[in-house]
């Protein structure tokens, strides 16, 4: 197991990686710092607690959403990197929270 070491919201992890699961590691842990960003960055939601569980909400929902979707009959040649669907998400996301950013 490899040792890599990450930064997700300012703060370093060392996580531990299987050979070769480096570059799809690094692909989560930008997911992660980006979402957590995004919502810290939003200025509603101050505590890093509550951040990661909003951010770990909104990636599962994500991932809920993409594997509930029928395959695309033919993916466009200008096809974007996901960024208009995140977009998307995170006004949704936003909508129900309302101005305190709690979830119950």
């Amino acid at each position: 197991m490899k040792q890599l070491e990450v930064s997700i919201l300012g703060q370093v992890y060392m996580l531990g990686c299987p050979e070769g699961g480096e570059a799809l590691l690094q692909a989560a842990v930008a997911a992660v710092d980006r979402e957590m960003s995004s919502i810290r960055d939003s200025g509603k939601v101050k505590a890093r607690e509550r951040i990661a569980v909003l951010a770990a909400l909104n990636l599962a929902y994500q991932l809920a959403e993409r594997q509930n979707a029928p395959p695309p009959a033919a993916a466009p040649a200008h096809a974007d990197d996901g960024a208009d669907e995140l977009d998307a998400l995170l006004r949704r996301v936003d909508a129900a929270l309302g101005d305190d950013g709690q979830l119950l």
